[in-house]
């Protein structure tokens, strides 16, 4: 049964039916406006939500403490936002962002992850009261990790902050819990920091050129063909028939050299100076006959792995295991590493 509100609380539910339209029409275009900002300024976020509270829920809020608001001005959460980042230092970051887009009502604002008390796990958030833009009235705006919010939702599903009397043995597992994924939420931070860390001391490695001090893995070696290390190898190749060279991702060799023993970038800078010649004369052999006037930048890693395979007895097979890597198992791999050791044979690196 529907209870009575005081004549009060019913004219504030009343000025809410009237704003009602206009709060979900600008629900949704902040949620754009807000969406537009964190794309331009490349900030990604794991949610972004906008809700307008339903009028059961107000009349509830107003049964309770209606004598508390003079008007529908005085209730901040009519109109909620909340934004879900992937990484807890990121609130911050997008919390910059609002202050940018809003007027923030600081009395009413709150830090909850400064009010922790230090022996205690829990829900972690930053709320921010912001004036609606071009509307009298006052919106809350919620800002917290994934993890926290996955916290949030347990907390709220299970009752635990409920005010309900539970078994201490359930509040210790749930601090556990809380505890387990704080400490996920700050890790996960830490590992990103120390990754982008690592980017920048791989980058400058590269780019110092000292390759034998930079390990081969997805980063350095993604750094390394921003230097364009086949580039003149493309070039020479595609001369012979004046083709253009099409760029395709280089990044699936990182395996193929992988496979081959190198370690570090200084190996593969090693390997393409020293088989450079060899990759040239496959690649005047199989273009010698054609007119091709489009050539994959590909050529010149592929040819370069394919005379060192040579070079160093891997014949038929090691030519077969690269376009395996490159391409996955097939049986047209076995036909074509065939052709390519029996056309190569006779070539002049092969017998240097």
């Amino acid at each position: 049964m529907k209870k009575l509100l005081d004549p009060h609380s019913e004219a504030i539910l009343d000025e809410y039916r009237k704003y009602l339209p206009q709060f979900k029409t600008i629900a949704a275009q902040l949620t754009n406006m807000i969406s537009d900002c964190f794309s331009n300024a490349g900030i990604r976020v794991a949610g972004l939500e906008s809700r307008v509270k339903t009028e059961s829920s107000l009349a509830g809020k107003l049964e309770l403490k209606g004598t508390k608001y003079k008007s529908l001005a005085d209730i901040t959460d009519v109109l909620g936002l909340r934004i879900i980042t992937f990484y807890r230092d990121d609130v911050d970051i997008v919390a910059s962002v609002i202050e940018r887009l809003f007027e923030v009502d600081w009395e009413n604002s709150v830090d909850k992850r400064k009010i922790l008390d230090l022996d205690t796990f829990g829900y972690l958030s930053l709320h921010y009261v912001c004036r609606i833009p071009d509307m009298p009235f006052r919106m809350e705006v919620q800002m917290r990790s994934l993890l926290q919010h996955a916290w949030a939702n347990l907390n709220h599903d299970t009752g635990y902050k409920s005010g309900l009397e539970i078994p201490k043995e359930y509040i210790r597992n749930m601090n556990r819990l809380a505890g387990m994924l704080e400490l996920a939420d700050e890790q996960f931070s830490r590992i990103r920091t120390e990754l982008t860390d690592y980017r920048r001391r791989v980058q400058t490695l590269v780019k110092s050129g000292n390759l034998n001090d930079a390990p081969l893995d997805g980063e350095t070696f993604k750094s390394y063909l921003e230097l364009d290390p086949f580039g003149q190898l493309n070039r020479r190749i595609a001369a012979m028939n004046q083709a253009e060279i099409q760029d395709v991702p280089l990044m699936p060799y990182l395996a193929v050299f992988k496979n081959m023993g190198c370690i570090t970038l200084g190996d593969v800078a090693c390997i393409i100076k020293d088989y450079f010649e060899g990759a040239y004369q496959i690649a005047c052999f199989q273009m010698g006959l054609t007119d091709l006037d489009i050539l994959a930048s590909s050529v010149g890693p592929q040819n370069i792995c394919i005379a060192y395979t040579l070079k160093n007895g891997g014949g038929k097979a090691g030519i077969r295991n690269i376009f395996d890597i490159l391409n996955g198992p097939s049986e047209s791999n076995d036909m074509m590493a065939g052709l390519i050791v029996e056309q190569s044979k006779n070539l002049p690196f092969m017998n240097q």
